[in-house]
């Protein structure tokens, strides 16, 4: 097959962390049962006026700054016109072509393997969302039903630029977002609740012989539900797009943009519809909401609101605890309070490596195991720090460290006393640990011939000898030190 560039754009639609309606007073609560959540307002009926949240408002300012956005001083609202069962005014309050915010961007962090990149955003624009449709999926000819609930719920749509080149970057991208909007308090941003919704533009781009390119058809693949979905999705329907092309070649030209829907189980794309433009809808300005004017105190109070943003926070838990790129985004994909407690263990007087490890495994597999939050979490940063600095003081191996640390769950006692109730001593003695090498080493001759020969993890069953000769206590550092001097001997 011969190269080609996967070129993508990523519509996002996120649910705003409201307890009301966009243009009305009912309920965005999750879960209601059908058609309660619904008024006048919502349900298009004849002679009924909308009026804004101006909560929706701040958290849509407060996420367009986050996402580096320039603001717009002047803003409308406009009605994009279609018909479709779940849309019961027949229209959608939406942002056409004065949005709020545009020209923002949003940068994928850098991992161990590759530098961040940045992503260009054309826009970020409130609308209001429609309905949902449930199909009678049995294969009967049942009916469809319509839950009008969601009719009215406060959207803030995200609109990549086309920067995006790989299924990979694309779900990195999403799932930055997700980071930067719940840490800033915007959206939940809950798929399975349908909070965070996303659309893929995909197309490819394919070299030719004189440096041009020929691009294939935008197809908009719909249906997402989940970040792995997107991924799935944006690697098979550029696949396809090649597929299309060898067979076609530049007849695809002559295809217009169409929507696909994802199809999770069989893992492939199905074209739907021809795509819509913007002159299908005949965008015109809302008549019953007035333009709105952003003040530099609303800006002022939006950036004071955001908070330390996940990249960020990632340059300051590097720069001031030297912790590495992995570490540091381990840290803040957990979330402010996590990222807190840590920072409180290594005041404390633990090391930052150390308790990064201690706070990413013990401590948040206690939380996920016990269902609770960090604030309801039973070990203080202090009690923490002091398992940490023990461990390393003792020489306690890792084993019998989550030992003394299930303890002080159990007990609720600190680490000093956990390791006395166990009876855990480590062996320090540089005497007895090289004696006891010295007869593993006689024991397994090949083990020793072995690591002479360059193979270094043969030393591995020496030492675990010893580990099971001093039952787990032996101080590992030490262990692997006066190894390695005996090994050096022969």
């Amino acid at each position: 097959m011969s190269e080609y560039r996967t070129v993508v754009g990523l519509e996002v639609h996120v649910q705003l962390l409201t307890i009301s309606k966009l243009f009305c007073g009912c309920s965005v609560t999750f879960g209601q049962p059908p058609n309660s959540a619904v008024c006048p307002v919502c349900l298009g009926m004849p002679g009924v006026l909308p009026v804004m949240n101006q909560k929706a408002f701040e958290l849509a300012l407060r996420a367009a700054l986050a996402l580096n956005c320039q603001i717009a001083p002047y803003t409308k609202w406009d009605r994009k016109n279609y018909y479709y069962p779940d849309l019961p005014k027949n229209f959608q309050i939406s942002q056409y072509d004065l949005p709020f915010s545009f020209e923002g961007y949003l940068d994928i962090p850098a991992s161990l393997d590759q530098p961040s990149k940045r992503v260009g955003l054309f826009r970020a624009h409130l609308e209001e969302d429609a309905g949902k449709s449930m199909h009678d999926e049995s294969g009967q000819g049942g009916s469809t039903k319509v839950d009008l609930n969601r009719a009215g719920t406060p959207l803030l749509e995200i609109v990549s630029k086309p920067e995006i080149h790989s299924a990979e970057d694309a779900r990195a991208y999403l799932e930055e977002l997700r980071l930067l909007l719940k840490e800033a308090g915007i959206s939940d941003c809950e798929m399975q609740e349908g909070s965070l919704r996303c659309d893929a533009n995909v197309n490819i781009h394919i070299p030719q012989a004189d440096g041009s390119f020929i691009a294939t058809p935008i197809v908009e693949v719909k249906n997402l539900n989940s970040f792995r979905a997107v991924e799935r999705s944006i690697r098979y329907e550029a696949m396809r797009q090649m597929e299309q092309y060898q067979k076609d070649g530049k007849k695809m030209g002559e295809v217009s943009k169409c929507t696909a829907g994802w199809d999770d189980a069989r893992g492939v794309t199905i074209v739907q519809r021809r795509k819509e433009e913007a002159s299908d809808y005949r965008y015109f300005p809302e008549p019953d909401l007035a333009p709105i004017r952003i003040t530099a105190e609303m800006l002022e109070r939006a950036k004071a609101s955001l908070g330390e943003l996940p990249h960020q926070a990632r340059a300051r838990l590097q720069a001031d605890f030297g912790l590495g790129i992995y570490d540091a985004d381990l840290l803040v994909r957990m979330g402010r309070a996590i990222t807190a407690y840590f920072e409180k263990v290594v005041s404390a007087g633990a090391d930052a490596k150390s308790a990064c490890n201690w706070v990413a495994n013990q401590v948040l597999t206690t939380l996920n195991e016990s269902k609770s939050t960090i604030d309801q979490y039973p070990l203080t940063p202090g009690i923490l720090a002091g398992l940490v600095v023990e461990v390393q003081k003792s020489g306690l191996n890792m084993q019998r460290a989550r030992e003394v640390y299930g303890a002080m769950l159990a007990d609720g006692v600190d680490a000093k006393t956990a390791i006395q109730k166990l009876g855990f001593v480590a062996v320090a003695d540089e005497a007895a640990l090289a004696e006891m090498i010295r007869k593993a080493m006689a024991a397994n001759p090949k083990a020793v011939s072995d690591f002479k020969a360059g193979k270094i993890k043969a030393a591995d069953s020496l030492k675990g000898a010893v580990m099971k000769e001093t039952k787990g206590m032996a101080k590992a550092d030490l262990l692997q030190k006066i190894l390695l001097d005996e090994l050096n001997k022969v």
